[in-house]
């Protein structure tokens, strides 16, 4: 099964199981990661998924929209790794993929 490390905003890291089909949003919320909001529930309308992606993967992401980019630039928070984590679907070759959840705004 794939792997997803995640980083809370403690600095620790933790590797779960990833589910194809699922985002990472879903991956990291259904392993009780609580400073994940999520508040809309991954329908891209609040920011609260926000996390920075290793650079190692970002040519693996699906290019980001107009609304994920526009809902990102009301985070103080932004970098050039900032993606909305509902916004990635998880599949195969994402395996070992890490995230580094945003702190909150």
């Amino acid at each position: 099964m794939p792997k997803l490390i995640v980083v809370n905003r403690d600095g620790e890291e933790t590797t779960v199981d990833a589910d194809n089909g699922l985002t990472v949003m879903e991956v990291i919320r259904d392993n009780g990661f609580d400073e994940l909001l999520a508040l809309c529930g991954g329908c891209c309308s609040c920011a609260t998924c926000h996390v920075h992606v290793d650079p190692e993967f970002a040519a693996k992401l699906p290019e980001m929209d107009e609304d994920e980019n526009d809902l990102l630039d009301s985070s103080d928070h932004r970098n050039e790794r900032s993606r909305l984590s509902c916004q990635i679907p998880f599949e195969d070759e994402l395996d070992g993929l890490k995230v580094t959840i945003a702190q909150e705004d």
